[in-house]
């Protein structure tokens, strides 16, 4: 049995959740004497629930129910500045729960067994072990269509130089972040303590006056990413409900939706017009809000072609949003996301 289930025998004496047996965590009968009898009341997935958990881990799992990891409230109230009060009552009953809460995590996704994906689960990560930490098989599945292979240049190009230097998804994004505080949020940008690139290389740390000076003239006008992005990420596009949308590589400057002084990489969202037109979701305020938003993507470089020369942004102005570039049919709102550099003397 242990064999068939990828039970390592040893795991029953060294692993704590082992120590009040199977059923301590997915019920059943214990004393069963047939399969049928044994698996009767079985909870497959018990992490479902977070109360299980949280009977050895009672605070971890309390800030857990609040994470957005969890409520995925992220995908929730993103959306909300298109809909008209009725759509919202429609889209929280009809969409949210049977479509973007698909994708929320339970604890056992990231400690026991991978989480599934489009219908597809690779199973138990080591064994039936409880595992701290394994980003190959937890975080590259859930953000695998997009960050991860950008982080390791499995798209092709240079990898994030972090990951270059043995570094992994939660040397930036700590245990807190991933858990949560027990904080009620309803964004990422909202999450205390997030990861920010000056937090490991604060101003003035420059090794060279070039690169000072190149800072001090930049700071408030643009994001650390805008110039060490090393090249192209996946942006999504045309996505339908239930048909999920088409990815392409490209590489987009303009202003941060969020702080519209700063100019930032901006990343498509691929809601369109009649994304979800069959469940009766017109998005009536489709144009309040960009298609764009502002991004991080996951492959940094110390030197880019826009570090390497001015002429990059304000004489060829490369990858910046204009009214020819922007999408076609999209929101109105993308318009006030356009901002181009000004020309060098």
């Amino acid at each position: 049995m242990y064999k068939g289930f990828l039970v390592d025998r040893n795991l029953l004496s060294t692993d704590p959740h082992f120590s009040q047996g199977c059923g301590f965590c997915h019920m059943g009968d214990e004393k069963g004497a047939s399969k049928a009898d044994a698996h009767r009341g079985l909870v497959k997935k018990p992490s479902d629930d977070l109360k299980i958990c949280g009977r050895c881990h009672d605070q971890i799992a309390a800030n857990y129910g609040k994470s957005l990891h969890y409520t995925t409230a992220g995908l929730k109230h993103g959306i909300r500045g298109r809909l008209s009060t009725a759509e919202e009552s429609l889209f929280n009953e009809k969409v949210f729960p049977k479509s973007c809460n698909n994708c929320h995590a339970t604890c056992g996704d990231c400690h026991v067994k991978s989480p599934t994906i489009g219908g597809v689960n690779p199973g138990l990560i080591q064994q039936h072990q409880f595992v701290k930490r394994n980003e190959g098989k937890t975080c590259a599945l859930c953000h695998g269509g997009r960050v991860y292979p950008e982080f390791t240049g499995e798209y092709g190009g240079t990898p994030d130089v972090h990951y270059q230097k043995g570094m992994t998804c939660i040397d930036c994004h700590t245990r807190k972040e991933a858990h949560g505080d027990g904080s009620t949020v309803t964004s990422r940008k909202q999450v205390a303590d997030r990861p920010a690139c000056l937090g490991c290389h604060p101003r003035g740390s420059d090794k060279s006056d070039k690169s000072r000076a190149a800072h001090d003239q930049h700071a408030g006008k643009l994001s650390c990413v805008a110039c060490h992005a090393a090249g192209q990420y996946r942006n999504c596009y045309d996505c339908h409900l239930g048909a999920g949308a088409t990815a392409k590589p490209g590489f987009i400057l303009g202003l941060d939706p969020r702080e519209r002084k700063l100019v930032t990489t901006l990343r498509v969202i691929p809601t369109v017009r009649d994304t979800f037109s069959k469940a009766g979701v017109a998005m009536e305020n489709y144009d309040a809000l960009p298609n764009y938003w502002d991004t991080v993507p996951h492959m940094i470089k110390k030197r880019t072609d826009r570090t390497r020369s001015c002429e990059v942004c304000h004489t060829e102005r490369q990858g910046f949003l204009s009214k020819e570039t922007l999408l076609k049919g999209g929101s109105k709102a993308n318009e006030g996301l356009i901002r181009m550099p000004p020309q060098l003397p």
